[in-house]
């Protein structure tokens, strides 16, 4: 990410959003918002002073809710710009009720309460959209008590507990302080779920090894680990190898998935305890496991806001909600857009080396056309006939790739050709007969009619068919002498 920064040709638009695209390939048109930040990023040097003296404390949403966070706060220690954003919903001074510590200490003077919102209009040949994804709510699924046990945590949430920098610096603690001795994994949770999200997210099964060998690691191999999995699919390179060291390192695999989890002991092992209901599918017995610790494996699954970018960058989605890309073997990192790719999760479920080879083939497809100059068309594009279209526009409503315009000094439709994908939906429509496909006009078409039943009538290559040759049937010189002879 610093590389990127300081990249003298990449230019960075942080805390950005994308409101419009216009044109076509090679030709894009892509209007910026860019919200205010309310600190100078010319004037900033970083030093975090305003970011300790903010008197304002608010959930923390990068680390999950688990702390809490200034009103000017940067999102992640590793932030790239290190400027820092103050956010307008709780900053006491936007809000008029004074305040301005942080501009009364920042040395270099970068806060700016004055800055407003501006739009940036940018030319670009082509776009790579990689908005990434986002983790499965498992408060749904309210049987398994997320929002209702304070140790029932997601799997993002168990992430920042181990992280050097979160809230509890890289421990594994639970609320009271203390170390978890015993932890349920729970696999699947809204993935291969048909009230849920039918697909499988890929990467769970891994990442709760991976918290298994964590746990056992800092907390100690007394503690007790259980894996509540369906099927555990360790596909990639040395994935199985990882199953096998944490097999041997003393974790527990259950198969099935949990029904429920309860804090309601039944004898005096679970007081205290959250209690794991399920059911052991290999064994067929019915299991009650209490633990002090949850961590649920939620599913990946798209953006909240990934229908509104599909609308503004004119792609499609999947059922699953995921962008559509061309062709899933032979196009996986374009779109039905020329000129806009796909990279990462925001086409489907996937861990990170296979998210860096899936953006690495979008930026070197963007990069063959921006290499080339040139951008080739299919010779079979709509065409409309300015002589004998009549102004109607149904045409440009019809078009799924809003690839007709009106042309409003002559008062007719006018295809793009680098927009048009030749579906011929214009063409059987059109009421005045002006829309055609080129080299599939009725004319043609009618031709090769012509030429078909041609070759019917007069034989091939142009030659006229001999007449059949008749049959002689002989006649019997005997008369029958039966009604059946006569009949066989």
């Amino acid at each position: 990410m610093v590389a990127v920064a300081q990249e003298p040709n990449i230019e960075l638009h942080t805390f950005t959003d994308v409101t419009k695209v216009e044109g076509f390939v090679g030709n894009y048109t892509v209007t910026l918002r860019e919200r205010p930040r309310y600190v100078n990023r010319d004037l900033c040097t970083g030093c975090g002073l305003c970011t300790e003296k903010c008197p304002t404390k608010v959930v923390s949403e990068f680390e999950e809710g688990l702390s809490e966070r200034r009103a000017i706060y940067r999102n992640s220690p590793q932030a790239v710009p290190n400027t820092p954003v103050i956010d307008a919903a709780h900053c006491r001074t936007l809000n008029n009720k004074k305040c301005g510590a942080c501009a009364k200490l920042c040395p270099s003077g970068a806060i700016d309460f004055e800055q407003k919102e501006k739009l940036v209009s940018l030319n670009v040949g082509t776009i790579i959209l990689c908005t990434g994804f986002d983790t499965f709510d498992p408060s749904a699924m309210a049987a398994y008590g997320y929002g209702r046990y304070p140790e029932v945590y997601t799997a993002l949430q168990f992430e920042r507990l181990n992280n050097a920098v979160g809230p509890t610096g890289g421990k594994i603690l639970m609320k009271n302080g203390q170390p978890p001795q015993s932890v349920a994994i729970v696999h699947c949770v809204g993935s291969r779920d048909a009230n849920h999200h039918e697909y499988c997210s890929r990467v769970c099964c891994m990442y709760a090894l991976k918290y298994d060998h964590l746990i056992k690691d800092k907390v100690g191999h007394h503690a007790q680990v259980y894996n509540f999995y369906m099927d555990l699919r360790c596909f990639g390179k040395g994935y199985e190898e990882f199953l096998r060291r944490v097999q041997e390192e003393g974790v527990t695999f259950i198969r099935g998935r949990p029904a429920a989890i309860t804090d309601q002991a039944e004898n005096p092992a679970e007081e205290g305890k959250l209690v794991v209901l399920a059911e052991d599918t290999l064994l067929g017995r019915r299991l009650r496991v209490p633990v002090d610790m949850v961590v649920l494996c939620t599913a990946m699954e798209p953006r909240k806001d990934a229908a509104e970018v599909a609308r503004v960058f004119g792609i499609s989605q999947g059922l699953d909600g995921f962008f559509l890309e061309e062709h899933p073997k032979l196009g996986p990192v374009s779109t039905a857009t020329d000129g806009i790719f796909l990279g990462g999760t925001c086409q489907a479920p996937r861990d990170i080396p296979d998210a860096v080879a899936h953006a690495s083939g979008a930026a070197a497809q963007a990069l063959s056309l921006a290499a080339r100059g040139l951008v080739d068309i299919s010779p079979t594009t709509s065409h409309i006939n300015p002589d004998i279209c009549v102004g109607c526009k149904v045409c440009i409503d019809l078009c799924a790739y809003s690839a007709i315009e009106f042309d409003e000094l002559h008062q007719v439709s006018v295809v793009n050709e680098a927009l048009c994908k030749g579906c011929g939906s214009c063409a059987g429509y059109c009421p005045s007969g002006a829309a055609q496909i080129k080299h599939f006009s009725e004319q043609q078409v009618f031709s090769e009619l012509e030429g078909l039943l041609s070759d019917v009538l007069t034989g091939p290559r142009g030659k006229t068919a001999k007449p059949a040759e008749p049959v002689s049937i002989p006649i019997t010189e005997k008369a029958p002498e039966s009604p059946e002879e006569a009949t066989a």
